[in-house]
């Protein structure tokens, strides 16, 4: 695959489009590669996503999963897997533990998700006793590049939690704070989101955000600016923030975007998708290592997009920093 065949070239001319998620490529590529399981790899895309993610040098990868249905759909593509390591597991489920174990035993920086369920994989990422779960929630963060923003836009929890209570949430914001830190956001700025910008008991969910940017005054949340209920056109517009008399250092200009809710936030994240073509990367947060769970939909750029924001949180963690997955 040539230079030239991700949005316009790595090195050649990025799309406008693309070019907050171009940036975001460009920054990885500087760190060395992240060693990472590429778990259960036995179709095209998961192969050629890891081909291509090595050869930019953003990640060194592993491939777990049976090896000679592994090198079948290798051969079969024509990609060449010949310098990569194979971890043999008989099945999925075998995949997912051998690929957590070699966390467990510091072989591994990262987690793909190759072809199998995601609930598969997070089953192990869970599991009592073999798993690597932190005292954090787990949680996934969409970074998504919507043409005609001017930021990067982090949502969460869109895949994971479905109700959050209000300690999820504050582990929700905590992780999403940390991976916008290892972003290198120069500022993070969180909106809680819900349909109102008051608080009122009708709408539990205004009582909640209420409540998180008081543990942010009382530093229970810290390294971000937070507030909170913000409906979704104050958190991100400037002049809807204006009309409405909110001043506040987030309203109009956020970054983080936290949603009340899985539903919320998964309809939020694929309508900016969906229609208003954004590309949106997606990783999991809380565990020893940053997971991405990418998808067979995802474009290539997308899933390089994901590798980068996984290789930029295993630097952090490298560094020494506060935990971050």
């Amino acid at each position: 695959m040539s230079d030239t065949s991700i949005a316009g070239g790595v090195s050649g001319q990025a799309s406008p489009r693309h070019a907050k998620y171009q940036r975001l490529v460009d920054e990885a590529r500087k760190l060395r590669p992240t060693k990472t399981a590429i778990v259960h790899p036995c179709n095209e895309v998961s192969l050629e996503s890891a081909i291509e993610a090595t050869r930019l040098g953003l990640i060194s990868p592993i491939l777990v999963g049976p090896e000679a249905r592994i090198r079948a759909v290798a051969a079969k593509a024509g990609l060449d897997i010949g310098g990569m390591p194979i971890v043999d597991a008989e099945h999925s489920h075998e995949s997912a533990a051998k690929a957590v174990e070699l966390v467990r035993l510091g072989q591994a920086e990262a987690l793909m998700k190759g072809s199998l369920h995601t609930d598969e994989l997070m089953g192990a990422v869970v599991a009592r006793g073999t798993g690597i779960r932190t005292e954090r929630r787990i949680s996934h963060c969409f970074v998504l590049d919507v043409p005609g923003h001017p930021d990067a836009l982090i949502i969460t929890d869109a895949a994971v939690n479905i109700a959050p209570n209000l300690d999820d949430k504050a582990d929700i914001i905590r992780n999403a704070i940390d991976l916008a830190h290892a972003m290198r956001f120069p500022e993070v700025r969180v909106a809680i989101l819900s349909a109102l910008e008051t608080v009122s008991a009708s709408v539990p969910s205004t009582v909640e955000a209420g409540a998180l940017c008081k543990m942010a005054d009382r530093g229970q949340i810290t390294g971000a600016l937070l507030d909170g209920p913000l409906a979704l056109d104050n958190a991100i517009n400037a002049e809807a923030a204006a009309i409405k008399g909110i001043v506040s250092p987030v309203a109009g200009r956020a970054n983080v975007l936290v949603a009340p809710d899985l539903e919320a936030g998964n309809m939020l994240a694929k309508s900016l998708s969906f229609l208003a073509g954004a590309d949106a990367a997606g990783i999991v947060l809380g565990a020893r290592v940053p997971i991405m769970l990418t998808s067979r939909a995802d474009s290539l750029l997308t899933r390089l997009a994901s590798c980068s924001v996984a290789s930029l949180l295993a630097e952090a963690r490298r560094a020494g920093s506060k935990p971050i997955a």
